[in-house]
């Protein structure tokens, strides 16, 4: 798997993937000399976090027949405060709205992407805790 990114101008680039060919703006805040024109590359390990074990879940809640109605991944880190303000926790919120969702297979779906099938979740493990919080809404 390759990724790169192009610089545009001062702390802005655009980053491919080249498995997929998808781009997507990079930036910088404007405290530290970007133009606040895009994602930050920390941003982005959160959001590669709550995508890969959020495909995980619903598709596996797809397989046990789960009437999902909605659904969302929200991935929280904390960093140190000093450079290079590594992440050193994350907490993973799963709110499912659906019709008589199963509570057993939601918790079930969430272990197994992280133990078996989220690469990133896989990965971020050494870097610190990762939490998870269920949330189950009828609807």
């Amino acid at each position: 798997m390759d990724a790169s990114v192009v610089w545009k101008k001062g702390l802005s680039f655009t980053g491919t993937a080249a498995t997929s060919g998808f781009s997507l703006p990079l930036g910088a805040d404007k405290k530290v000399g970007g133009e606040n024109d895009g994602f930050r590359p920390s941003e982005l390990i959160l959001v590669g976090l709550a995508g890969c074990t959020g495909m995980d879940v619903i598709s596996i809640l797809d397989k046990k027949r789960q009437q999902v109605t909605a659904f969302e991944v929200h991935a929280h880190g904390e960093r140190a405060e000093t450079d290079p303000k590594r992440f050193t926790s994350f907490l993973v919120e799963y709110v499912v709205t659906g019709k008589g969702i199963d509570p057993d297979a939601v918790e079930r779906a969430v272990e197994l992407s992280e133990t078996k099938y989220c690469t990133v979740m896989a990965t971020l493990r050494s870097t610190g805790p990762i939490k998870r919080k269920i949330t189950i809404r009828e609807g």
